[in-house]
Order: structure tokens, then C-alpha cells, then sequence
């Protein structure tokens, strides 16, 4: 049966991983992280005077160098000068050359988001008048080459080596000690541990390349190098280095000192049966324990590293998100990790040595419990990635992330089935208990039987050497002189003759023991050969047997499932998060809606995307537009605009401006704008003392209880 399986067992992982690489493969180019929520002068703003500087506001903070920004005039030479700065908040600026003439001009961006994703576009604006010919600026990203795929490809292979390594083990620890002593089982843990090393290695190469210029050659640029290895995310590989170098050690005890101690065969018996814990002795308890204090002290460490550095580091509650993320990530690797031990196990273990239903049920009760913890880090990580019900659809994020939840429940339906098969077989194993004491005694009775007739037949040779020797040496009674005589003469030449029939007997007796000493021989071989014989038809009852075999193709089944879960995941943490995308959406709107309402006449307009966080239970999520007008010291005119998430006016409680110049000390200058009409206020006749680069605040409120201030810089005069 074995023979017809084992083609079709290949063929389904070659169709799983072959899903897999087309998930990976359609992941590029990936999505960053951080987008661009506005900018000043505004997409395809056409402003009177040339501004003095260029602003960008992207949804989280940035990494910038010294080409991040660039500007270029109609001809494309480059208009800016000095580094980008960051004044304040996510906006970040760059100065201009003065004197600009009139016509279009490109601002390219690519810069590095906090959660480690570079970020890359492009946009115009135009000054008087736009031009007749515009630079072509390509907004492609340092990720969407060679180097972009075989970054990615690394993430997912060192997502599948931690989960391999942690679950491997803690399947071992917590669930079959014996399979500590399985070469399969070790060969699948040491692979996750190489594979996570190797993996870890190639990003901290790639990185360098995979955020600046996206060219092989860089990869090998010390320099690069050593510019990743400042950063966030390169401290964070290295810190997995080192604790991959505990981990190897942590493996050396476990499938050394530890694997001595385990049992040879699984103990298929309840705790209160005689055997259990109380079997084992301190030194192995202690042992145990701290292999599992240790190994969960470096997994969680492992999973620290991804969670310090990627989505659950940015955002809303970093505090509270990043510890979230690690128990997230521990419970896929107890899951899916042991999930892959136990098909392992199912498939490769010696007969000796068979994985029993003892070991399957604790594995189900912690796969339930990985489920359960899933489940609630999953649903806290959706609300704070996604942040409204719309975004599961109107995102990529959220397309995505409802594609996973499909497939976890797949997944908890096959591994219903298999808990399932795992009762047949414990229902079954109590009858094959029964047969199995059964054939047991009767091959002890068989070789019992043996060993006792070579024992009778070596004493009846003894006895009979023993009977024909004492006959022997017997003399006859009532005999004369001469007959005495005749005796004597008999009896010496009997005694002439008589060493040689006592080295004839002797001879005899010796090849009567040798030949009891063969049959002995010929038992033993006959005990081996019978067990043998028998083990190998408990291992083809065993592949046989319909319900193990249900059990083993449910459990391929789960772990099918699992390798294209875990490419799903793989691009869904390099995918723009739905609340991101959103904003950045309401952003463009407003500044559409504000170019055709007018709402852009001032000679400063600015544009800037709020979220509350609605704690009242309202929505807390809109865009705030301000136009000054005419931007000059002395009076201005002030409008303001409120808009919710799809563009429409909205009205708020509460909305208070605030001037600073903070070249000068002067401020916060207090404005307090009048409500005109739905998501429109105003106010005449602001004073504004002197031009200078200022800050404009503007603080919203939403309820009683929720409100936020966001700020852009303008420059006046």
C-alpha cells in the first residue's frame, strides 16, 4: 500500500508548494507600509508663487538619506538642495533653489518606513502655469526587482524555519519525549534551524540593496552593510543570530542528554497507570523543565525579533501590539510547527519506536489551545490593522487577511477529522491490546516448548551414558579359583581394553551436549526470526490498519493547508495595512474635493488626515483641509474644512487652530473659526506678525472624549 501512497503523497506537496511559490511570486511587488497622506505643494497643485521648499506627510515615520527626496524642474535638473528634514511629526521637508521659473516640476520620493519597507512614488505640481512637457519619473520601488523576490522569498523561508524549529520541539517536549530519539524528528528540527539561520543571514545582505537602489551588485557593499546595521531592523537580525546560537545548543541537549532519558517506546497508558511520572527521576524532571523554561525564553526571543521590527512596532498601542505579536507568533509555530512533526512522525517512525494515540490527543488539546490563542491576537490585530468593517473589502489588506481566516478554517475543519481518526484508533487499539497479549503468550508457550525439549534430551543422553557405565564395571558373583583366575585374566584384559571404551563414552557424552548446545542455538535464532518476523507484520498491520492510515492523510491534509497559510501570511506582513490605505485614500480625495469645490484658492492650502481613535464609539477618522489666504503678514482670511473617510462634509463638536513661529518664540497664536455651513468653518481677518516658516495646528474634536491635533508647517510671506 506503502508503494501506491508514496507517489501521491508527492505529487500533493509538489501542488502545495508549487501554490505557495505563485502566492510568493504574486507578492511582488509588495505593498509599504507607510503611505503618502499628503503633501505641500499638494498632486497636481498649480500655486502663484514658487514655494520655498517641498513638504511630504506620510501615515507613519520615515527613514530618510540624502537622496530620499528629489525635485526636478521641466528639464529634469535636480531644484533641491541640502538633506530632508523633519519638523515635525510624519512631515518631512526639503528646501528649494530660489528663483524657480514657472512650469511642472517632480517631486520623487523613496525613503525607508518604520516597520522596515521601502517606500517609493512620484508626484507633479506646477508653478503659473503647467508646462508642456513634464519629466518622466519612474515610481518604481528598490523591491520590485530580483533583489525585491529574493527578499521576500528569505522572509518566508525564516517564518518557516522558526515555525519548524519552535513546534518541532515543543512537539517533542510536550507531547512524545521518545520522538526526541526519532532520526526524522531530528533531522526536521535541525533543518528548521538552519533554515532560519541561513534565511536570517540573507536578509541581513539583502537589506542594504532592498531599500536603496534594488541592484545585485549592492548586495556585497560593506558599506551597505554597515548602514543596515544601524538601523532597526538590522539590529534586529543580528539579535536573532545570537539567538539562534543559543538555540543550537538548546537542540544539542535536547536530542542528547534529554533523548538518553527518553523512553524507547511510547508509553500508551493514563497518568493515574503504574509507569507514569512517578517513573521518572528528579534529574529527568529537571531536565525537562528547564528545556522548557529555556526553549520558551529563546522562541519568544525569536519572535521578539520579527515583532520589534515590523507592523505591531507602528501604529496604535505599539506597547500593548508587540507582546500580542509574539504570542501570535508562538502559537503558529506550537501549531502548524508540531503539526509538521506529528505528519513527520506519522510517516518516519521506526516500528520500534511508533507514535502513539497518547501522544496524538496531547498534541490535539495543544493544538486547541494554539487555536483559542490565535483566535484572540488575531481579532485584536485585525481591529488594529484594519480599524473599520469597509476595510476587509476595500483593501488589499483586508482581501487578504479574509483569504487567512478561510483558510484557518479549513485547517480547524481537517483537524475536527483528525481528532476524529484519533478515537477510532484508541477505540481500536483496545481489541489490538487483547490480540496482541495473545499472540505474545503463545509465542512464549512456543519457545518455552522448545527450550524444554533440548533440556529433556540432554538429560536422557546424561542418564544413559551413566546406566551403560555402571553395568559396566559390575563383576559376577559365585566363581572359582580358576574361573577366579579366568576373571582375573578377564578382568585384566578388561581393564586393557578400557580406556578405550571410556574415551568412546566420553566422546559420546561431548557430542550429545554439543549437539543440546545447537538445539539451544537454533531456539534463539528461531525467537529472533519469530520476533522479527512479527514486528515486520505489526508494521504492515499498522500501515494497514484504515484508521492510522485516515489519521496520517487527514494530517497531510492540515499540513498542505499550512504551507499556503503561511505564504498568505508571508505577503500579507509586507501588504499596506487597510487603516493606512485608507487614509492615504481620504487624503487624495480631500485634495480632489478641495480642487474642485475651490477649497485651494488660498494662496496656502493644506491637507491633513486625522483619526481620534473613536473611543466614544463614533468614528473618529477624517480629513481636516485649511486654505490661508493670501499666506502674507498682516490679515489673512482662514477656512477650514472637515470631511469624513469618503469625502463627504462632516461636522465636528469642536475646531480650534494655532499659529507657532518657532524661529522667532512667537506663539501659539489662538484661532478660534466660526461654523459657516456642514464641515465648514472660518475665520477673518488672522493675524499673522511676520512671514517665516510657521506651524499651523489644528486640534479636533469628535466627542467629549476624543480629539487629536495634527500640524503641518506653511510658509508665509
Amino acid at each position: 500500500m506503502t508503494q501506491t501512497i508514496a507517489p501521491r503523497v508527492r505529487t500533493l506537496v509538489l501542488l502545495i508548494l508549487a501554490v505557495a511559490g505563485a502566492l510568493l511570486a504574486g507578492a511582488a511587488p509588495v505593498s509599504a507600509h507607510a503611505a503618502l497622506t499628503g503633501s505641500d505643494p499638494a498632486q497636481g497643485a498649480v500655486v502663484d508663487t514658487a514655494p520655498s521648499q517641498v513638504s511630504l506627510t506620510f501615515s507613519e515615520p520615515i527613514a530618510v538619506g540624502d537622496d530620499s527626496v528629489r525635485v526636478l524642474d521641466p528639464k529634469g535638473e535636480r531644484v533641491d538642495k541640502g538633506d530632508p528634514a523633519n519638523p515635525s511629526g510624519t512631515t518631512y521637508s526639503v528646501r528649494l533653489v530660489s528663483g524657480l521659473p514657472d512650469g511642472t516640476y517632480t517631486v520623487a520620493y523613496q525613503v525607508v518606513s518604520a516597520d522596515s519597507h521601502p517606500v517609493a512614488g512620484a508626484f507633479t505640481f506646477s508653478i503659473g502655469a503647467p508646462s508642456e512637457t513634464t519629466v518622466s519619473v519612474s515610481a518604481q520601488g528598490s523591491d520590485d526587482g530580483l533583489v525585491g523576490w529574493l527578499y521576500g522569498f528569505g522572509r518566508y523561508v525564516s517564518y518557516a524555519g522558526f515555525v519548524v524549529l519552535a513546534g518541532g520541539a515543543a512537539f517533542v517536549l510536550a507531547c512524545w519525549a521518545p520522538g526526541a530519539r526519532v532520526r526524522a524528528v531530528q533531522r526536521l528540527v535541525v533543518s528548521g534551524w538552519l533554515a532560519l539561520t541561513a534565511a536570517t543571514l540573507g536578509l541581513l545582505m539583502l537589506r542594504g540593496s532592498y531599500t536603496t537602489s534594488g541592484k545585485v551588485g549592492d548586495v556585497f557593499d560593506l558599506e551597505l552593510l554597515g548602514d543596515v546595521l544601524q538601523t532597526k531592523t538590522g539590529a534586529a537580525l543580528v539579535s536573532r543570530l545570537l539567538l539562534l546560537a543559543a538555540a543550537a545548543l538548546f537542540i544539542a541537549v535536547l536530542f542528547g542528554a534529554y533523548a538518553r532519558t527518553a523512553d524507547a517506546v511510547e508509553p500508551d497508558r493514563d497518568a493515574e497507570d503504574d509507569g507514569g511520572d512517578d517513573d521518572e527521576g528528579p534529574d529527568k524532571r529537571d531536565l525537562t523543565f528547564g528545556l522548557a523554561l529555556g526553549g520558551t525564553v529563546v522562541a519568544a526571543g525569536l519572535a521578539a525579533s520579527w515583532a520589534m521590527s515590523e507592523h505591531a512596532s507602528q501604529g496604535l498601542q505599539a506597547g500593548v501590539a508587540m507582546p500580542v505579536d509574539v504570542v501570535h507568533l508562538l502559537a503558529v509555530a506550537a501549531w502548524l510547527g508540531g503539526l509538521t512533526a506529528l505528519l513527520v512522525s506519522l510517516y518516519r517512525a521506526p516500528v520500534e519506536t511508533p507514535v502513539g494515540r497518547d501522544a496524538v490527543r496531547r498534541f490535539s488539546r495543544l493544538a486547541f489551545g494554539s487555536v483559542v490563542t490565535l483566535a484572540v491576537t488575531g481579532v485584536y490585530q485585525s481591529w488594529r490593522q484594519l480599524g473599520s468593517w469597509s476595510a476587509f473589502t476595500d483593501t488589499r489588506y483586508g482581501q487578504l487577511l479574509l483569504v487567512k481566516i478561510a483558510l484557518v478554517a479549513v485547517m480547524v475543519a481537517v483537524a475536527f477529522l483528525s481528532r476524529r481518526w484519533t478515537q477510532r484508533l484508541a477505540d481500536a487499539r483496545v481489541s489490538e491490546a487483547a490480540e496482541e497479549a495473545e499472540r505474545t503468550e503463545a509465542t512464549e508457550r512456543a519457545e518455552e516448548a522448545v527450550r524444554a525439549e533440548a533440556t529433556v534430551r540432554a538429560e536422557e543422553g546424561v542418564r544413559a551414558e551413566a546406566t551403560k557405565r555402571a553395568e559396566e564395571e559390575k563383576q559376577p558373583a559365585g566363581t572359582g579359583p580358576a574361573e577366579a583366575s579366568g576373571a582375573s585374566e578377564v578382568s585384566e584384559a578388561s581393564m586393557a581394553v578400557e580406556p578405550p571404551k571410556a574415551s568412546g563414552a566420553s566422546d559420546a557424552s561431548d557430542a550429545e551436549k554439543a549437539e543440546a548446545g545447537q538445539d539451544s542455538v537454533r531456539a534463539a535464532q528461531l525467537a529472533r526470526q519469530r520476533a522479527a518476523a512479527e514486528a515486520a507484520r505489526q508494521k504492515r498491520l499498522r500501515d494497514a490498519d484504515p484508521n492510522r492510515f485516515g489519521l496520517r492523510r487527514s494530517v497531510l491534509a492540515e499540513a498542505g493547508v499550512a504551507v499556503v497559510l503561511l505564504a498568505v501570511t508571508t505577503v500579507l506582513t509586507q501588504t499596506e495595512p487597510g487603516r493606512t490605505e485608507q487614509d492615504a485614500r481620504a487624503a487624495t480625495a480631500a485634495s480632489s474635493s478641495a480642487s474642485a469645490t475651490g477649497q485651494g484658492s488660498g494662496a496656502v492650502s493644506l491637507t491633513m488626515p486625522f483619526d481620534t481613535g473613536g473611543k466614544s464609539g463614533k468614528s473618529g477618522k477624517g480629513v481636516v483641509s485649511i486654505d490661508l489666504d493670501p499666506a502674507q503678514a498682516g490679515d489673512n482670511a482662514l477656512h477650514v474644512y472637515v470631511e469624513g473617510p469618503d469625502g463627504t462634509p462632516v461636522d465636528v463638536p469642536e475646531v480650534k487652530i494655532a499659529l507657532t513661529l518657532a524661529a522667532q518664540n512667537i506663539g501659539p497664536l489662538p484661532v478660534a473659526p466660526d461654523h459657516v455651513t456642514t464641515g465648514h468653518w472660518s475665520a477673518s481677518r488672522v493675524q499673522i506678525p511676520m512671514a517665516g516658516d510657521w506651524k499651523v495646528e489644528v486640534t479636533v474634536r469628535t466627542s467629549d472624549i476624543d480629539q487629536v491635533t495634527v500640524s503641518k508647517n506653511a510658509q508665509i510671506g
